[in-house]
């Protein structure tokens, strides 16, 4: 027994699992409304773009969550723009927004010298973070969470039905981009954790299984939120045995868990 909790004798590992944890339960909610709105890959694109939005910020000697967040809304945005001016699908602007902009932080990057390791900002370094890291993850991550429960209905009419949510007089227009501005809040408050690529996984696949095991929005919120957190801990204590990154396979503990569900959801459903 005494084998079995050695990880949580360990510093590094408490504020890895916490930090893990405390991000995923907004990651989770959103990740609900990014699947029934059909927009996980808009929690693909924000990720991507928030890379030349970090190098800036780190070359004007600014916290880099401020230089993300402004790249997250610039990309949201602009993908917007695209949509509304040109005979171009959503997907389509995401794709051509995002790789761009991605790949301008990578020239970025490239050309600015730092210490810092662009593994670190694409793939996370839980194990790395400190207790300041961990309660400035959790200053934005529960603000982001506490704002989804409590907007849930009119976000989810939104998701559903903008047509009628305009017609009842909601804001439909800040409902979209309040959206926006959560998930990249959201992708900021996990850099340290899971990372820039890695995110993409935590913000779609926890509410992609709560939707094949409910029917309603409540319970399938409850559910995202479950799987996204035990996760999380899971992936997090597998990684200290296996000596892998805590992300990676946080991510691929998520995946195994979509491919049970989908073994088991006949079952369920009898």
């Amino acid at each position: 027994m005494s084998d079995l909790l050695l990880p949580f004798g360990f510093d590094f590992m408490q504020r890895a699992f916490l930090v893990t944890a405390i991000v995923a339960i907004p990651m989770a909610l959103l990740s609900c409304l990014l699947v029934l709105r059909g927009w996980s890959l808009m929690g693909d694109a924000i990720s991507h773009a928030v890379l030349p939005g970090i190098v800036v910020a780190y070359r004007l000697g600014l916290p880099l969550a401020v230089g993300a967040f402004a790249a997250g809304m610039v990309c949201a945005t602009a993908t917007g723009f695209v949509k509304e001016n040109s005979r171009v699908k959503e997907d389509t602007a995401m794709g051509i927004v995002f790789s761009g902009m991605f790949a301008l932080g990578v020239v970025l990057y490239v050309a600015t010298p730092t210490d810092v390791h662009l593994d670190h900002i694409l793939f996370g370094d839980a194990l790395g973070v400190t207790w300041g890291d961990v309660a400035r993850s959790a200053a934005l991550a529960l603000p982001v969470a506490a704002v989804v429960l409590m907007a849930r209905r009119g976000l989810l009419l939104h998701a559903f039905d903008p047509a009628h949510a305009r017609a009842i007089g909601l804001p439909v227009r800040a409902f979209h981009y309040g959206l926006l501005a959560l998930v990249a809040l959201t992708v900021v408050a996990a850099l340290q954790a899971v990372g820039i690529i890695l995110a993409i996984a935590v913000l779609i696949s926890p509410g992609a299984i709560a939707f094949l095991w409910v029917r309603r929005f409540g319970p399938m919120l409850a559910v995202a939120v479950a799987v996204a957190v035990a996760a999380s801990v899971l992936g997090v204590y597998a990684s200290f045995w296996i000596d892998s990154a805590p992300a990676p396979t946080i991510v691929l503990v998520l995946a195994l868990g979509f491919v049970a569900t989908l073994g088991l959801r006949p079952a369920a459903r009898r």
